[in-house]
C-alpha cells in the first residue's frame, strides 16, 4: 500500500445531511437504493490484485453499483496504469477530504461516499457492504434522455449530479514491469467517463442525458454531496 500525504485536509460531513436523508419523502423511499462501491487501485500496486478480484466478483450484483478507478501516483514506479487518469486521482483526494483522511493509498474501497476500507478481505468487504448506509436520500429516475432527481427541499450543502460510463466487460491487461510485472490482471467496471450534469439543491431537478459514444459502455447516475461527500442517490441503466 502506498500513501500520499497532503496538508490541510478537512472533514466535510455535515449534520444537515442526516436530516436530509431522514426527511426523504415517499417517492424517494419507494426506489430500491443501490450501494455504491468504488475501488481506487493501480496496476503497479502489488496489494491491489486481491481487492480488484473481490470487486470483480461483485460487479454483477443488482443491488450494487460497482466502479473501478485507476490512479496515477504509482505511474512513476515502473509501470504506467493503462486506465489511470488525473481525474480519478482527484476523485480519491476528494474522498480523503470528505472522510477526514490526510492521505490516499491503494487499494481503497469507498462505500456510498461515507466510509472506506482496504477491500482485500472478501468477508470483511461483504460485511461492510451489508452494514453500509443506503444511498436513498433522493430518487434518481432516467426517462429517455432525461435524468430526474427528486427529494426533500431541505436546505443542505449542494450536491452534484454525475453521469458515469463504465465498461462491464472483463479487460485483461498484461503487466510488463513494476511490482506486478509478469502478471495479467483482469479488470471490470472500469470508469471511462465521469461528467458533471449539474447541481441539485433539493426538490425536483431534470438533467439532459446524452447517448454514449461507445454503446458497449454501461451508464449510471450519481447524486453526491460536493467535494467527496456522501452519495445521496444512484441509478444504473
Amino acid at each position: 500500500m502506498i500513501l500520499q500525504t497532503k496538508s490541510g485536509v478537512r472533514a466535510s460531513l455535515l449534520g444537515a445531511l442526516a436530516a436530509l436523508a431522514a426527511g426523504a419523502g415517499p417517492a424517494a423511499a419507494a426506489a430500491r437504493p443501490l450501494t455504491v462501491v468504488e475501488l481506487f487501485q493501480s496496476q503497479g500496486c502489488s496489494s491491489c490484485p486481491p481487492a480488484n478480484a473481490n470487486i470483480n466478483a461483485l460487479a454483477d450484483r443488482p443491488d450494487l453499483l460497482v466502479l473501478s478507478y485507476g490512479v496515477t501516483y504509482w505511474d512513476n514506479l515502473g509501470w504506467k496504469d493503462t486506465f489511470a487518469s488525473p481525474r480519478n486521482t482527484a476523485r480519491q483526494w476528494a474522498y480523503a477530504r470528505g472522510l477526514g483522511h490526510s492521505n490516499v493509498g491503494t487499494p481503497q474501497v469507498v462505500l456510498n461516499g461515507r466510509e472506506d476500507l482496504v477491500g482485500t478481505n472478501r468477508p470483511g468487504l461483504e460485511a461492510a457492504i451489508r452494514a453500509a448506509t443506503p444511498s436513498a436520500a433522493v430518487e434518481v429516475v432516467v426517462a429517455g434522455d432525461e435524468v430526474q432527481v427528486r427529494g426533500p427541499a431541505a436546505k443542505a450543502r449542494p450536491a452534484d449530479v454525475w453521469l458515469v460510463r463504465y465498461d462491464p466487460r472483463v479487460e485483461w491487461v498484461p503487466i510488463k514491469r513494476g511490482e506486478n510485472g509478469g502478471k495479467t490482471l483482469p479488470h471490470r467496471n472500469i470508469v471511462k467517463q465521469f461528467v458533471r450534469l449539474g447541481r441539485w439543491s433539493g426538490g425536483a431537478g431534470a438533467y439532459r442525458l446524452t447517448a454514449p459514444a461507445d454503446p458497449a459502455l454501461s451508464t449510471a447516475i450519481l447524486v453526491q454531496v460536493e467535494d467527496g461527500g456522501p452519495v445521496l442517490g444512484a441509478s444504473k441503466l
